[in-house]
């Protein structure tokens, strides 16, 4: 039997034929090549009689082997003669449950199709195989040393012909540690050992054609495993692109197999020389699709990376709402723009490769066709059409444009849509800002209908690119981002007029032309002395109402009066304030100076905080409309309620202390000199000092009166008018761009870059800017300055509010009481230290910042200075009166 040529049993040939010819059906091969050739008939009848002959030639071993046996002690079943026990007593087992078969039934291993596992479309479903060393050893071929050298070569080419698609043959067969089951083993591929005796030139020569069948097995299955629906779309035009070139592959194999069926003479030398390119390309697929693998944390070798939990979050809520299955939370994955991101780098080291830079400049082309296509609807259309979380742009749907007028901290325009870094592909690393704006941009202008070509069918549209290799990529970005930040510009400067409710703003929050205000203060006087618990917030709004609505008052001719709103806060000025103020560190001398002094201003700030009166928590609230509330926010709405509530407390101040003069100059203990009956010495004394002290009263209040006002025309006139000014410039200046723009569209050609004047960004930021300067120059965001600011209007509220006391006590000093009197003069040196000790503390803080920081407190001392003279005198004077008096 040794002299038989080789042949293929028909129990080992026939399993994997079939499981072949299944697993061909499963996928595009190149049998339709082979059908159109003139010999295709031939070869087919000569393949048909050849396995004929080798199932005969079986057969008749088969049966001479039974015939030679001897008897078996095991009973005869069914008048056969069945194996002996003793020779094979084991049952070996197959892939399933089931055990092998014994030599009573021949081993007929059967493929099933299975149901479907997966959400790839175009993954196999044909069962694996049992493996071969699994099979009993009566099909087991004939050892390779048996075999002479041509028919050693001739069994390992018609084995290759079936490695080469994965499957093993009679002598090259997967290594005993390979689990087909196991995912991971399946994606590393397997790897084939070669049965020993074969010769060692030979197996040199198989070893190296080993790796493209290991290659080609694992590419198959990370196709099937990547073509899932969670791996992302960009993944299945990866994968359908792989798909193409293992066609390829396959057509190759058939070929080989054509030349091994009609040519005698084809050795294996030859079919390694036509495996070398393609052998090539599956090498550099191979690694490819294990990089990409190891970045999807599939084959246990890359770290785990920390991961956005809130993102997590949002892309679980968002698969649940849609009914998709949702990932494990945490888990590593890489689709989309990181994709593309890896194979760019790998293009990039391939540089000095021609073929692989072809290979994976395809891949790249293909590939990138769906990431393309969101990006065309993003930047076109501003919409975010992503549901596998691949794209660079995130949308948190979450984020309504409903909650703009709660919303404080600008997150519908800040969190609404950001980029994903890590999805960033290298093709987009530096316009990915522009991405963001101009769908952004867009996004706002589609909600407020001014996109008329929502429908555009932009994925057969030849008027934008769908690759990335498209000359024409970087430009078609530029020219999206212009036209959406000239069409969002429009839309806010002329179809809202956003230059006319800025101007408004600055009437009702900045006190611009306040008439109207001052008569609303004079009618709520009564209601707003209250405490802000008492206040009636109702009444203020209608009084509001009717003072808007005054004839010829500026705010009467104002379109957007409607949208004023009168709230009472529970906190006060400074409380609130200490809350969003970042603090900054002062000179060592500075804050020693600041924190030396802890009187009775300092004390009663807590109980101002608790017991606030009307005054102090009124404030106004502004309804702005969309789109406008992106760039009048609520946090911007924030900082003018801060400037606002600052300047009516300056305000109110100065209608106090003003009351205060009134009551200086009309009252008669204040007004008419002090004379007592029966002129003595020492009543003359009594008189001289009351008069003493009325002095030292009025200058105290004129001092504080000029600080107060001082402080005001500061405030306004300094740091509230000149930064107005510059931003409604480049306001204007953005319009004019605007106008222009509209007007000669026909300048810009190609030679041209597209570069907007102004941007949308651009004019928020100048907004915010804006606000951030008044409150910085206007001391309330230093908390040092306004911690000592509120002790000096503190002093100069409560010295207002007892200007009525003192008039009593001034109508009972005249009667010569000595200790009455005495009493007056310790309260007002109490005034007086304390206002002179804080506005001396106040300018040493403004001079030092002025130094360090801001210039413009420089204008603000000199002004305050003169609030400031007469303190010495007032000291000498009381030195005076001591030495005098005491």
């Amino acid at each position: 039997m040794a002299s038989l040529p080789p042949s293929r049993t028909a129990s080992a040939a026939e399993p994997r034929r079939t499981a072949a010819n299944l697993r061909q059906k499963s996928r595009p091969t190149s049998a339709a090549l082979i059908d159109d050739r003139p010999d295709s008939k031939a070869s087919l009848n000569r393949r048909t009689s050849i396995a004929t002959t080798e199932t005969r030639t079986e057969r008749r071993v088969v049966d001479e082997r039974f015939l030679r046996r001897t008897r078996s002690p095991v009973k005869p079943v069914n008048g056969r003669v069945s194996r002996d026990s003793a020779e094979r007593p084991q049952k070996v087992k197959t892939n399933g449950n089931e055990s092998a078969p014994t030599a009573a039934s021949p081993w007929s291993p059967q493929a099933t199709l299975l149901p479907p596992g997966s959400s790839a479309p175009l993954a196999c479903r044909v069962s694996i195989p049992p493996l071969s060393q699994h099979a009993p050893a009566a099909v087991h071929p004939p050892p390779m040393s048996n075999l002479s050298l041509e028919q050693q070569e001739r069994a390992l080419i018609e084995d290759l012909l079936y490695v080469f698609m994965g499957f093993e043959g009679q002598y090259v067969r997967y290594i005993e540690s390979y689990n087909p089951l196991d995912e991971k083993s399946r994606l590393v591929g397997p790897t084939f050992r070669i049965a020993h005796g074969l010769d060692p030139s030979l197996r040199d020569l198989a070893s190296g054609m080993l790796k493209t069948a290991t290659h080609y097995a694992s590419i198959e299955v990370f196709v099937e495993t990547m073509g899932r629906e969670e791996c992302g779309t960009v993944n299945h035009a990866l994968c359908a692109a792989v798909r193409k070139m293992l066609k390829e592959y396959l057509i190759l194999i058939a070929q080989l197999e054509n030349q091994v069926l009609t040519n005698k003479s084809f050795t294996l030398l030859q079919m390694n020389m036509h495996l070398k390119p393609t052998g090539h390309m599956m090498s550099q697929l191979y690694s490819l699709a294990q990089e990409v693998l190891k970045e999807n944390s599939m084959l246990g070798d890359a770290l785990e990376d920390e991961v956005d939990q809130s993102d997590e979050f949002e892309n679980i809520l968002e698969s649940l709402r849609e009914g998709r299955d949702t990932a494990i939370p945490g888990k590593k994955t890489c689709k989309g723009g990181a994709v593309l991101r890896l194979i760019t780098r790998r293009l990039q080291s391939s540089a000095g490769d021609p073929t692989a830079s072809q290979l994976l400049q395809t891949l790249l082309r293909e590939s990138s066709r769906p990431y393309m296509r969101m990006l065309n609807e993003w930047l076109h259309h501003g919409n975010v059409r992503d549901p596998h979380s691949e794209f660079l742009i995130k949308e948190q749907k979450s984020i309504r444009r409903e909650g703009l007028q709660q919303d404080y901290t600008d997150e519908y325009w800040e969190k609404r849509y950001t980029i994903r870094p890590e999805l960033v592909p290298p093709q987009l690393d530096g316009v990915k800002d522009r991405v963001l704006l101009a769908g952004k941009y867009l996004n706002v202008v589609r909600e407020c209908g001014g996109i008329t070509d929502v429908n555009r069918d932009l994925a057969n549209s030849a008027e934008v690119p769908h690759t990335f290799d498209d000359p024409h990529f970087l430009e078609n970005v530029s020219l999206a981002y212009a036209f959406a930040n000239r069409s969002l510009m429009a839309l806010l400067l002329t179809t809202h007029g956003l230059p006319a409710r800025l101007r408004s703003l600055k009437h009702y929050f900045f006190l611009d032309r306040s008439d109207f205000f001052t008569y609303f203060l004079e009618l709520s006087s009564s209601e707003l002395r209250k405490p802000s618990k008492n206040v009636n917030a109702g009444k203020l709004q209608s009084l509001l109402d009717i003072v808007l609505r005054q004839p010829g008052s500026v705010a009467a001719e104002d379109p957007f009066k409607e949208d004023v709103r009168v709230t009472m806060s529970d906190t006060g000025l400074t409380g609130w304030l200490m809350r969003v103020v970042n603090v900054q560190g002062m000179d060592a001398d500075a804050s020693s100076v600041s924190l030396t002094y802890t009187g009775g201003a300092g004390s009663t700030s807590g109980k101002e905080e608790k017991e606030i009166t009307g005054y102090e928590a009124l404030t106004l609230d502004y309804a702005v409309p969309f789109p406008l509330s992106l760039i009048i926010s609520r946090n911007t709405l924030t900082r003018y309620q801060l400037l606002f509530r600052y300047l009516l407390s300056l305000r109110h101040l100065e209608i106090l202390l003003t009351s205060s003069w009134t009551e200086h100059t009309k009252a008669p203990a204040w007004i008419k000199k002090t004379r007592r009956k029966g002129s003595t010495d020492g009543n003359a004394d009594v008189s001289a000092r009351i008069e003493h002290w009325k002095r030292r009263a009025w200058c105290l209040r004129a001092r504080m009166l000029c600080f107060v006002q001082q402080l005001l025309y500061y405030c306004t006139n300094e740091v509230i008018e000149p930064n107005w000014v510059a931003f409604m410039g480049r306001l204007s200046h953005a319009a004019e761009t605007e106008k222009s723009s509209e007007a000669q569209p026909e300048q810009q050609t190609e030679d041209v870059p597209v570069k907007a004047k102004r941007t949308v960004d651009e004019l928020m930021q100048d907004h915010v800017d804006f606000l951030a300067t008044c409150l910085k120059e206007c001391m309330l965001t230093n908390s040092k300055l306004l911690r000592i600011n509120s002790k000096v209007m503190a002093t100069c509220t409560l010295f207002a509010h007892t200007t009525a006391s003192l008039t009593k006590s001034v109508d009972l000093a005249t009667d010569g009481d000595a200790a009455r009197l005495d009493k007056l003069y310790s309260i007002l040196r109490q005034y007086e230290d304390h206002f002179a000790r804080h506005l001396k503390i106040l300018m040493d803080a403004l001079n030092y910042l002025a130094a360090t920081e801001t210039v413009v407190f420089l204008g603000l001392c000199a002004r305050l200075s003169g609030a400031g003279e007469g303190g010495g005198g007032g000291a000498l004077g009381r030195e005076g009166d001591i030495g005098g008096y005491g």
